[in-house]
């Protein structure tokens, strides 16, 4: 076990330490800048033997791999389970999984979906050993599903599957969905929208919304079974506006999850991409749909705003067709 006096030299978090950071990502000089997977190893090296039995897995192990949108992958929750030392290290781990700009506002979200606990309400899980091979950390809790990896998980952005959400204003949120940590992805797909002509806009729009659950991104991966309006049938500007929309979704995220992200989604051909938005669920009847949809054969990204936002998120490398497990 690292004793306390290693752990704060080497991490930089513990209480004082943390809070008199400037920025979030704010590094010590003198010391080698962290990232979530050296955290995970300091913070794998710091569990007792009774914390390693329930938090601790083989890297196969199909909990790996599960995703939903309010779910605790163990049992214990972090904040009366692990020290302050911990806590303040996972704290960190999930800020750097974020990009400078929206951590703090994604950790907000969780701290306020969460209740009373706040971000203590999350759980962990460590999949292999961290510094010796694959491995893989996984938060969760209400409205998150976040994955480190360090690249062991082949051909999946984000170490696999993932989810988010906000319930800003409650569990029936406002048509304008005020003070929501992600509705201004919903407002760039539908800019997109308002882009496109009758014929293309009667592609688009469907009545029904997509199920709320992790069968919703299984991969289909035949360019012709998937609903929507092509991007190959946009013009140049509309397609220019849907990459917008890409750079929007992936904008709260570190950057290595956003190039990754783009690598795999060009890869998958960004022209067999659709864009499809559900009329079922829209709040206040104005038009600007709360629930939409940007698929591919290898891609899956589905927004459901309607009654509070959920979001989906799934892609991967063509040779991998690993599916999510609901």
């Amino acid at each position: 076990m690292i004793h306390r006096r290693d752990f704060l030299r080497r991490s930089v978090l513990s209480g004082a330490a943390f809070a008199s950071l400037p920025m979030i990502g704010a590094e010590n000089s003198t010391t080698t800048p962290s990232t979530s997977e050296t955290l995970v190893k300091t913070l794998y090296d710091s569990l007792t033997e009774a914390q390693r039995g329930p938090l601790c897995f083989g890297f196969d192990d199909p909990l790996r791999s599960k995703v939903s949108n309010n779910w605790h992958i163990t049992e214990q929750r972090i904040g009366n389970f692990l020290t302050a030392d911990q806590n303040a290290m996972v704290r960190e781990i999930f800020l750097k999984a974020h990009s400078d700009e929206y951590a703090e506002t994604v950790l907000k979200q969780v701290e306020h979906d969460s209740g009373k606990a706040g971000f203590g309400d999350s759980s962990i899980a460590i999949f292999g050993q961290p510094g010796s091979g694959k491995f893989e950390f996984v938060l969760t809790g209400r409205h998150c599903t976040r994955r480190i990896d360090g690249d062991s998980v082949a051909g999946k952005a984000f170490g696999g599957p993932i989810f988010y959400g906000h319930a800003a204003g409650g569990f029936n949120e406002s048509a304008d969905h005020q003070g929501n940590a992600y509705w201004y992805q919903a407002q760039a797909a539908n800019r997109v929208f308002q882009m496109l002509d009758g014929k293309q806009r009667e592609s688009a729009l469907q009545e029904k919304e997509a199920p709320d659950n992790a069968a919703t991104i299984q991969l289909r991966r035949q360019t012709g079974d998937l609903p929507g309006l092509a991007v190959s049938d946009m013009t140049a500007d509309q397609k220019n506006a849907v990459r917008g929309v890409l750079k929007d979704l992936l904008m709260p995220f570190r950057e290595v999850d956003r190039v990754e992200s783009m690598k795999l989604i060009e890869k998958g051909g960004f022209d067999n991409l659709h864009l499809v938005f559900y009329e079922e669920g829209d709040l206040g009847n104005d038009g600007v749909w709360d629930n939409w949809r940007l698929e591919g054969p290898h891609l899956v990204w589905y927004f459901r705003g309607a009654p509070h936002v959920h979001t989906w998120v799934h892609i991967s490398d063509p040779e991998t067709p690993r599916e999510p497990r609901a």
